[in-house]
């Protein structure tokens, strides 16, 4: 590649705009709305110690080789792999990467609108006086309301690409790097009035000291160890989607840096503020859950409908509920700045487009992809695939059980196999400059054991829906 096609390579002012931009796309929906239903769901604390183990022994090195990828291309998933090995036998995966992203974004821009419409329900009073059953109700009109959906999906997506467009300096960074420090701010306020609350101690215990007996809670002898294989592939789920690493996330944002640090140093701190904010995120909930004597195990439902009841019940309820979704809000757009950005990235790589031009067909065509799902709650409802679910079960499973764990397995055999990018390059890239060096005793573990946690992942994936199609379950 010639130096002057790198040296219009766009940049990041800085290291902290790096690192919490980086943390921004993982930081969202996955370890803010998924973690803390997941964790209550398989027994607390023992699931965080085996969530920490896996996302330390898989997450961790992928995203090394993902940041190292973009790093040494210069370039989006569009043309990294054919960049760094010419012979083009990995272009296949790129027009799947983008298919991804899109795929994320077409149901991630409808769930980022409920946040955004949450943050006004709950300041303008919405839930004050609603009993359990009411607030449930709520959530389920809001559902229900084609136009109200259609219209939050919409600003989610103006707000995202208006970002993306101002540039990367002026908006991704400049707007993600306040967002992010108003996240962790609003945050820590949370866990203060959180574990402060009159009867915290119950949720504290259950979420920080580990009972690996809580692992096999409510399954009869014969079904522990099938319940305990749930728990571990839930973790081992967790570990590496929380990264947002597979589809190329976190390939574009190496691509925006310099050579001045070790890339292994700057994915364990990116890695380190994705999971202590998901940790955090469980301070404010478990302890105000448990305080009020309500279950933290009601699944995807827990943020939208048991939290608001938690906070009806809180002294200054309004003002909690109101900052505890101006928090998620933040967290939900981060990722989708990210997200699109990456998406434009790839049109810019791949049809050499300038930014404004791709921006704006890339926000139209989005924009009519994304309506399916906002429309999938109630036009649409009917549409469903037997044993997946609705329009938006559909797309999170083809994302979340295929792409992803395809995306892992291809960076990990392109970053250890001499028909790829192989491991010498590899290691040279991501221990290029100061700090933290890629253990090069991991070589067998990062050639074999990921690749091998990658294909149980997909396997595990669709068990599930094979034994519901073959009537099995």
């Amino acid at each position: 590649m010639a130096d002057s096609t790198l040296a219009e390579r766009e940049r990041f002012r800085s290291r902290l705009g790096f690192i919490l931009i980086s943390a921004g796309c993982a930081i969202g929906l996955g370890n803010i709305w998924r973690f803390p239903y997941i964790v209550g769901e398989y027994g607390g604390a023992a699931f965080v110690v085996m969530y920490l183990v896996f996302l330390v022994i898989l997450g961790l090195p992928v995203l090394v080789m993902e940041f190292s990828i973009g790093r040494a291309s210069q370039r989006s998933m569009a043309l990294a792999f054919d960049t760094l090995q010419p012979n083009r036998k990995w272009h296949w995966y790129a027009p799947i990467a983008y298919a991804g992203n899109l795929l994320l974004m077409m149901f991630y821009t409808t769930v980022c609108g409920w946040f955004l419409n949450y943050i006004v329900k709950m300041a303008s009073g919405e839930f004050n006086g609603l009993d359990a059953s009411q607030v449930g109700g709520l959530f389920d009109t809001m559902l229900a309301n084609p136009s109200e959906l259609v219209s939050w999906m919409l600003l989610t997506c103006f707000i995202g690409f208006f970002v993306c467009a101002l540039g990367l300096q002026k908006g991704v960074e400049r707007v993600t790097k306040f967002m992010m420090i108003a996240l962790l701010a609003i945050l820590m306020v949370l866990v203060v009035r959180a574990v402060t609350l009159p009867g915290a101690q119950a949720g504290l215990e259950f979420y920080l000291l580990p009972d690996f007996g809580a692992l096999f809670q409510g399954a009869t002898p014969g079904e522990q160890m099938g319940h305990f294989g749930e728990a571990v592939y839930a973790a081992l789920g967790q570990a590496f989607f929380t990264l947002s690493i597979g589809m190329g996330g976190m390939e574009i944002f190496g691509s925006y840096i310099g050579r001045e640090r070790s890339l292994t140093g700057e994915a364990v701190r990116v890695c380190a503020l994705d999971t202590f904010v998901a940790i955090m995120g469980g301070l404010i909930i478990f302890p105000a859950c448990l305080a009020f004597g309500v279950n933290p195990d009601a699944g995807p439902s827990l943020v939208f409908v048991t939290l608001p009841n938690v906070f009806n019940m809180m002294p200054l309820g309004q003002l909690w509920g109101s900052l505890f979704f101006l928090f998620m809000g933040f967290a939900a757009l981060s990722t989708v700045i990210a997200v699109f950005e990456n998406i434009i990235s790839f049109g810019m790589d791949m049809w050499q487009l300038p930014r404004k031009q791709v921006v704006w067909r890339t926000a139209i065509m989005l924009t009519l992809l994304s309506l399916p799902c906002a429309l999938g709650f109630n036009i649409l409802s009917g549409c469903v695939v037997p044993g997946i679910g609705d329009i938006q079960s559909v797309e999170d499973f083809i994302v979340s059980n295929n792409i992803l764990p395809l995306g892992g397995l291809v960076i990990a055999l392109f970053c250890t196999r001499k028909v790829g990018w192989g491991w010498d390059n590899f290691i040279a890239e991501a221990d290029a400059g100061t700090g933290m060096k890629f253990p090069k005793w991991l070589r067998g573990w990062v050639t074999w054991g990921i690749p091998a946690v990658m294909i149980l992942i997909f396997i595990m994936g669709y068990a599930p829906k094979f034994a519901f199609w073959l009537g099995l379950a």
